[in-house]
């Protein structure tokens, strides 16, 4: 599938009546829970002073993915998505109130955080193949490359703008003003979905003819065996295990390495975010699938060999752009796959394909964040996520060597 490029394919996007109104209330909800994560990791780190423990949160919020996800992608096959997400922000909005309501009671522990985490992170499971599925839904065809590709520049805008509202917060009131800001946000997405109309039938599910668990089975079984699928599939593992979990070990990075604190660690996460917009952008007008492939892969490659240069110097002057060139790349890479899923996928499967990719995409940093978290406690942060690195570059290079066939099985 061929699109116009340039910025004429975003704004043929956005003039979709339903999906400029989900975008809207996307956008505001989405900074909201990037002010939140910041402030969690911040918390955390302050109650505990270890590495192991940012690892353990950023285990309880995204591992939660890899046990539900195949079960929520089924689900998103079989009910209806719009109704799903509804739920799904409804008890997110609960849980950033009992975040709220601790702190301010001044009873929070680094065991209620670590509940309360793993909560929003089961929450998370449930809500985000429902949430990719669903965007077919509310675009033309013409319209998906460059729809999904916002999507990403709506999240890391939410990156950019999210973690300098916290540091605002967290200085100015603290964390628990940065949980109020979170609730307040959910209940404004709440309210877009309530004025969304989709047409009859434009995203009903696929009709059931076989037990839950027999649909899981076949949408795994089908993602594995197909010849574009399986390997991208694979390669994203690397990257999201190996690469992905600096985000959530950035609070560490800031404290322990540039000894910059919140505000430092406001930076560091505010850049990556700045630099995965640009990426997104550069995504959404490019608007052609053409190529795509090879995209991915020089992205991958390039976040890699950023890491290795963030790690390598304890200067700012040399990590923040690093960091930069790792958001654009991260985003460049993660959606690329997403829109080369998207498209390559058969239409009875998207939801439980787009949940193995949601679980890879969220259960894979768990997996590293645990494993480099508790490695730093002996060797430092730097040396794990350089090691991580250098298993993202093995897998490109073995990626690399096929290029041409998953090409023509994905684009």
């Amino acid at each position: 599938m061929e699109v116009s490029a340039g910025f004429g394919s975003i704004v043929s996007a956005l003039r979709n009546p339903n999906y400029g109104i989900y975008t809207a209330g996307s956008a505001v909800s989405l900074i909201g829970t990037w002010t939140q994560r910041v402030a969690v990791g911040w918390m955390a780190w302050q109650l505990t002073q270890s590495g192991a423990w940012l690892g353990a949160v950023a285990f309880a919020d995204l591992f939660p993915t890899v046990v539900i996800g195949p079960f929520a992608g089924a689900v998103a096959d079989r009910w209806d998505r719009l109704r799903v997400i509804k739920t799904s922000q409804a008890l997110a909005m609960l849980q950033s109130l009992l975040l709220l309501g601790l702190t301010l009671a001044g009873e929070m522990t680094i065991g209620w955080l670590l509940a309360l985490t793993a909560f929003l992170g089961i929450v998370a499971a449930f809500n985000q193949p429902a949430r990719l599925a669903l965007i077919p839904s509310l675009v033309p065809p013409a319209d998906l490359t460059a729809a999904v590709a916002i999507n990403s520049i709506i999240f890391n805008a939410a990156r950019f703008i999210g973690p300098a509202i916290a540091g605002l917060l967290i200085v100015g009131g603290g964390v628990a003003a940065a949980f109020g800001a979170n609730t307040i946000s959910f209940a404004a997405f709440l309210f877009a979905l309530s004025q969304i109309r989709l047409q009859p039938n434009s995203e009903a599910p696929v009709p059931v003819r076989s037990g839950f668990f027999a649909e899981i089975r076949d949408g795994i079984r089908y993602a594995v065996r197909h010849p574009g699928i399986g390997p991208l599939l694979l390669l994203m593992i690397a990257v999201s295990v190996g690469a992905r979990p600096f985000v959530e070990l950035l609070p560490g990075f800031a404290a322990a390495v540039f000894a910059t604190g919140a505000p430092g660690l406001a930076l560091l996460t505010s850049t990556v975010g700045a630099g995965a917009i640009l990426g997104g952008i550069w995504l959404a007008q490019r608007g052609r699938s053409s190529g795509l492939t090879g995209v991915v892969l020089g992205h991958m490659l390039v976040l890699a060999l950023a890491l290795l240069v963030f790690v390598a110097s304890a200067d700012l002057r040399v990590a923040v752009p690093a960091l930069a060139i790792a958001g654009w790349c991260m985003v460049a890479a993660g959606v690329g796959t997403q829109i080369l899923l998207q498209l390559a996928v058969d239409q009875a499967m998207r939801g439980r394909v787009l949940s193995l990719y949601g679980l890879i995409f969220r259960g894979g940093p768990a997996v590293g964040a645990l494993a480099m978290g508790a490695v730093s406690e002996s060797t430092g942060l730097r040396w794990p996520l350089a090691a991580g690195s250098g298993l993202v570059i093995l897998a490109v290079v073995w990626a690399a060597q096929q290029r041409k066939r998953l090409a023509a099985e994905l684009e």
